[in-house]
C-alpha cells in the first residue's frame, strides 16, 4: 500500500502539463500549434485574411462617408470660419448589397484631346468618279445625295441619254447638287443653252464655280466660252432622246442600218390585249425598273441566256434584226392595235420580218447583246398615242 506521502507525489504528477515544451510558448502561440496540429493551419489563414480584408474595406467606408461627403455637402458660399457654427451632419448609412457600388468622391481627370475631327466639307466643285462592277445610277446618285436624273444631264456627252451606258472603268461627272453639266461647244449660245435646261442665262453666269466674266463674256448669243468648258446648271433639267423609232406595219421606221427595219406589212394578225402575258420565264427584275426620269422606259427581267422569250399577243414582227442604239439583237411586235412590244438584248432570233406571231409563242432567245452588263430582257410596250408605257400596268 501507498502512503500519504506518496499519493501526493502521484497526484502532482497528474497535474503536470503533457509537453513541457508549451511552456515556453505564450497563449496564443499554444493555440497557433493546436490549430496546425489539427490540419487547419490554411483554413484559419484564409479565413483571417477575408476578415480583416472585410475590415478594412468598412474602415474606408467609414472614413469617407465622415470625412469626404460631409465636406461635399458644405455649402460653398459661407464666408470663412461659418463651418465652425453648422452642426455636424450625420454620416447618410450605407445599404451594404452583394455587390455594393462604392462612391469615393475622386475622378481621374481625362487627357487634352490635341486633335479635332472636322466634318466632311461640302464640295464646291464636278469631281470626277470611275464606274465599279455592281454600280447603277440609282446607286451612284444616291451615295452623292443627288437625283438619278442629275447624273444622265450631267453626262450627256458621256452616256448619251441611256443608263445601260454605265460600264466598269467609265469615268463619269458628279456635280455639287442637282442639275446639270454642259460641256461647251464652239458655236453655242447662253440663251439656246439656258432654255435647253429651262433656266435662266443669269443662271449659268451667276453660278460662282463657272467662273464666267461678264465684263469680257461678251454677247450671249456668241459669248468668249472656250471649247470643251464644263459649266454646270443650277436646277437645269433636260430632254431624254427616244432612241427606239415608232415601228409599226404601216409605216416601218427608216434605220440607217440597210435592211433592218422591216418593209410594210398591210396584213397581219391583230392582237386583243392589253392585259398581256409575261414575255419570258423568269419573273425577277435583274437591272433597272421603269424609270422616265433616268431614260429607262423598260423593265429589265433576268434570266439566263438561252432562256425562252415570248411574244406578249398576236401580231407580226416589224423589226428583227441589229439595233446600233444599243439595244443588240431586237424584235419589235406590232399588235395591230395601237400597241407593238419591244424584246431587246437577245442572243438570238426565232421570229424574222413579216412573220405573224401568236401569244405565247417563243420568238426568240434571252442574251446580253449591246449595252448589256449581263443576261436580262430589256422589255418595252409602246402605244402610237402614248409612247414607252410602264409594262408592269398592262401585264397579267
Amino acid at each position: 500500500m501507498m502512503d500519504n506521502s506518496d499519493k501526493n507525489t502521484a497526484g502532482e504528477a497528474q497535474q503536470l502539463p503533457e509537453n513541457p515544451a508549451d511552456e515556453a510558448f505564450s497563449p496564443a502561440e499554444r493555440l497557433w500549434n493546436r490549430i496546425l496540429h489539427l490540419g487547419l493551419g490554411e483554413t484559419t489563414l484564409r479565413v483571417g485574411t477575408a476578415v480583416v480584408s472585410l475590415l478594412l474595406v468598412l474602415f474606408v467606408v467609414w472614413v469617407m462617408g465622415r470625412f469626404v461627403l460631409n465636406n461635399q455637402n458644405k455649402p460653398t458660399d459661407q464666408p470663412v470660419g461659418a463651418e465652425e457654427l453648422n452642426l455636424q451632419t450625420p454620416a447618410t448609412p450605407l445599404i451594404m448589397k452583394a455587390e455594393p457600388v462604392l462612391y469615393s468622391g475622386f475622378g481621374i481627370s481625362r487627357l487634352a484631346i490635341t486633335h479635332t475631327d472636322r466634318p466632311a466639307q461640302p464640295r464646291n466643285s464636278i469631281i470626277e468618279y470611275t464606274i465599279v462592277a455592281g454600280d447603277t445610277l440609282f446607286g451612284i446618285a444616291e451615295r452623292f445625295g443627288l437625283q438619278p436624273q442629275t447624273l444622265l444631264w450631267s453626262n450627256r456627252h458621256i452616256l448619251g441619254d441611256d443608263p445601260h451606258n454605265i460600264f466598269p472603268g467609265v469615268k463619269i461627272l458628279i456635280p455639287v447638287m442637282d442639275g446639270a453639266v454642259y460641256k461647251w461647244n464652239t458655236g453655242d449660245g447662253l440663251n439656246g443653252v439656258a432654255s435647253f435646261y429651262h433656266v435662266t442665262p443669269d443662271a449659268i453666269v451667276d453660278w460662282p464655280a463657272n467662273q464666267l466674266n461678264r465684263e469680257t463674256l461678251g454677247d450671249f448669243a456668241m459669248p468668249n466660252i472656250p471649247e470643251g468648258t464644263l459649266l454646270f446648271v443650277p436646277g437645269g433639267v433636260g430632254e431624254f432622246t427616244d432612241w427606239l423609232p415608232s415601228y409599226t406595219r404601216e409605216k416601218p421606221a427608216e434605220s440607217s442600218i440597210s435592211g433592218s427595219a422591216c418593209g410594210i406589212q398591210t396584213s397581219g394578225y391583230i392582237g386583243s390585249g392589253p392585259p398581256f402575258m409575261w414575255p419570258t420565264s423568269e419573273t425577277y427584275i435583274s437591272g433597272y425598273q421603269y424609270s422616265p426620269e433616268t431614260n429607262h422606259r423598260a423593265i429589265d427581267i433576268g434570266g439566263k441566256i438561252g432562256n425562252p422569250v415570248y411574244a406578249v399577243d398576236d401580231g407580226v414582227v416589224v423589226y428583227s434584226n441589229w439595233n446600233q442604239s444599243g439595244y443588240g439583237n431586237l424584235i419589235v411586235i406590232d399588235h395591230g392595235n395601237g400597241w407593238q412590244s419591244v424584246y431587246a438584248h437577245l442572243d438570238n432570233y426565232l421570229s424574222f420580218c413579216g412573220d405573224n406571231v401568236v401569244r405565247g409563242q417563243e420568238i426568240g432567245i434571252l442574251g446580253t447583246t449591246g449595252n448589256s452588263s449581263g443576261p436580262h430582257l430589256h422589255f418595252e410596250l409602246r402605244h402610237e398615242n402614248y409612247g414607252a408605257v410602264n409594262p408592269w400596268d398592262f401585264l397579267e
